[in-house]
């Protein structure tokens, strides 16, 4: 399987989550079920309407928000790179072409990119609205992919990257539903992590990515701006 990406940790990374979702899916704890992955039940509510990508980019983290040491980042070059994905036949199986940019392939989205201290720390928020049912069941299969690859690797712009996956806690009481997952990329003797947290709140689905202590500081803050006027 190919599929075209930046070749930076955070692009490889929010590559698979621009995978269509069609894998088989057998939780219990979709939207459509009883009850959701927090226990919460399902469908209790109207759902609201989608939110156009203009709404959803005044929702982000601006630096503002973030404090000082950060700086936002200009949008990734549209330029890209094949990405051979091996040894992951989970991953395999979703088949079809990536969405261009990491971005899940949901019509309405916002991103911003943020660099923090003029170190190799990032943080990644992107923000998205659609169906309840179809943020779920997408967002759920990528992750359960993912993590169901305990090691395996990319070949990017032929580099060769060592991949490994873990499922993390997802962090309780925020949102309708939460997954998370840690990210080690490996190369050139070089490891980076990556912490990976999605949150779906409604029609609304929140992705952080990006250095594990910064996803844990402003993962609740982004959740909060993102649902304010919800």
């Amino acid at each position: 399987m190919r599929v075209r990406v930046a070749t930076t940790a955070l692009g490889i990374t929010a590559a698979f989550l621009a995978m269509p979702a069609c894998s088989t899916d057998t939780t219990d704890n979709k939207p459509g079920s009883a009850t959701s992955r927090t226990g919460k039940p399902a469908n209790a509510a109207p759902q609201a309407a989608p939110l156009t990508s203009a709404a959803l980019e005044t929702r982000l983290l601006d630096q503002s928000d973030l404090g000082s040491g950060y700086l936002r980042k200009p949008e990734r070059p549209t330029q890209h790179d094949d990405v051979t994905v091996i040894g992951c036949p989970a991953l395999s199986e979703l088949g079809g072409d990536a969405a261009t940019g990491g971005t899940l392939t949901f019509p309405h989205k916002a991103k911003a990119d943020f660099a923090y201290g003029g170190s190799s720390s990032e943080i990644s928020e992107e923000l998205y609205s659609d169906n309840a049912e179809k943020l779920s069941d997408g967002i759920g299969r990528i992750f359960d992919a993912i993590t169901g690859c305990p090691t395996y690797q990319v070949v990017a712009g032929g580099t060769p990257i060592d991949m490994a996956s873990q499922k993390l806690p997802a962090p309780h009481g925020l949102g309708d539903e939460q997954w998370s997952q840690l990210l080690t990329f490996s190369t050139g003797g070089r490891s980076t992590v990556v912490k990976q947290t999605a949150i779906r709140d409604g029609s609304l689905l929140l992705v952080v990515s990006g250095s594990p202590a910064l996803v844990d500081r402003h993962l609740g803050k982004a959740l909060a701006k993102a649902t304010a006027a919800s």
